[in-house]
């Protein structure tokens, strides 16, 4: 009997390590061996703890009354000796089945006072870092604010960094306030000068104030009050000296066109110097009864000569010489200076000069009559090459 006991042992013994089977742990559904003695996930034992159900295969634990799946009573049994002697057939299709874990009530952990204080000083350190950009950001955004305020003229932009920033550093704010006390104050000054239309004031205040915005506006009047002046005058002076005060000035090119019908209409200098020459030339050649010299002051045809019209150059010095009489000894002409020139345009570019003007004529006798001396009104005309066109003497009678 002994015998037979231990040979049914050694049986079971090799009929177990046959059917050992890999199934779901029942606490967490973990693949695991039947064999293991605890879950290697969750720790629970497993080996003489569980049972597979008869009916549908589900392994439960030993303490579970009846199967969770199919409610079949629990037998007690371990699962090593639940195994039939043909074991079940296998499902073609095995089902999964899905265990809920009851849920397991937290466990409660002791405060830490270590990490409470770290995280307090973590808290401090985020707020001091907070604060620190904060204030760095609005120092800088001051910044910038008062270095484009202490660079402006508008006073709406210096009024604004007062009203903005009234925390502001009283020295920056007093540099502003005083800026802006500035510039009111030449904006004063400025709408003065307008009013009065005074070049004086306009000057007096670009000297004060050489940097305001109105200072191109101010030179832009002075301009213009100038002009006006030279305008008045209407003398080709007074247009020269509005060209040299305003070398860039609005009406440089009025001014040019107006000297230039000034010029056209007004003896110049050098045309009087011509005209000067161009008698005395006349004059000398008469008392030199020089031919060439008469005859180079005269037009090829005279519009008018002592009442000769059309008269040839011949005719002129043929007059002259007649006035040589044969108990002349000599004669001289004596202009006196009292030249009247008046210019006349007759084309593009083209004047005459209408000359009156006095002579004196002494003659000297050689039959010993006495000499005399006579004055005469000379009234001429010279063409636009100086030449004479024209030509008349009258005696004046004394």
């Amino acid at each position: 009997m002994i015998c037979l006991d231990s040979e049914l042992s050694t049986v079971n013994s090799q009929l177990s390590t046959q059917h050992m089977a890999i199934i779901k742990c029942p606490e967490c559904g973990h693949q695991i061996s039947d064999k293991a003695p605890t879950c290697p996930s969750c720790g629970v034992e497993i080996a003489g703890h569980i049972t597979r159900c008869p009916q549908c295969g589900t392994v439960y634990l030993n303490e579970q009354d009846s199967c969770p799946i199919c409610h079949h009573a629990n037998d007690a049994q371990p699962i090593r000796q639940s195994f039939p002697t043909t074991p079940p057939p296998i499902p073609t299709a095995p089902r999964e089945e899905t265990q809920t874990t009851p849920e397991q009530p937290p466990k409660k952990k002791k405060r830490s006072w270590g990490a409470l204080l770290f995280s307090l000083f973590l808290a401090l350190v985020i707020c001091g870092v907070c604060f620190y950009f904060y204030h760095n950001a609005k120092d800088t955004k001051e910044t910038e604010a008062y270095t484009y305020a202490m660079t402006s003229s508008d006073p709406l932009v210096l009024q604004s960094f007062l009203d903005t920033y009234r925390d502001a550093s009283a020295s920056r704010r007093d540099s502003i306030q005083s800026r802006l006390t500035a510039i009111q104050q030449a904006d004063r000054d400025w709408n003065n000068a307008c009013v009065s239309q005074s070049k004086t004031e306009l000057e007096e205040f670009i000297k004060n104030y050489p940097d305001s915005p109105h200072k191109g506006e101010a030179h832009n009047k002075i301009d213009s009050i100038d002009w006006a002046k030279a305008k008045a005058d209407n003398t080709v002076e007074s247009y020269h000296a509005y060209q040299v005060a305003h070398p860039n000035g609005k009406f440089l090119e009025n001014a040019d066109e107006l000297i230039k019908e000034l010029e056209a209409k007004t003896l110049q200098p050098e045309e009087e110097e011509i005209v000067h020459q161009l008698f005395k030339r006349f004059f000398q050649g008469v008392n030199s009864r020089n031919t060439e010299g008469i005859g180079g002051t005269l037009a090829d045809i005279l519009k008018n000569f002592q009442g000769i019209p059309d008269a040839t150059r011949e005719q002129v010095i043929n007059y002259v010489y007649r006035l040589w009489k044969p108990n002349v000894e000599n004669m001289n002409w004596y202009i006196l200076n009292d030249y009247q020139i008046d210019k006349k345009e007759v084309g593009a570019d083209q004047y005459e000069y209408i000359t009156q003007f006095t002579t004196n004529q002494k003659v000297t006798y050689n039959d010993g009559s006495k000499d005399s001396q006579q004055k005469f009104r000379i009234h001429a005309r010279v063409n636009a090459e100086f030449r004479i066109v024209e030509f008349n003497m009258s005696k004046i009678m004394e």
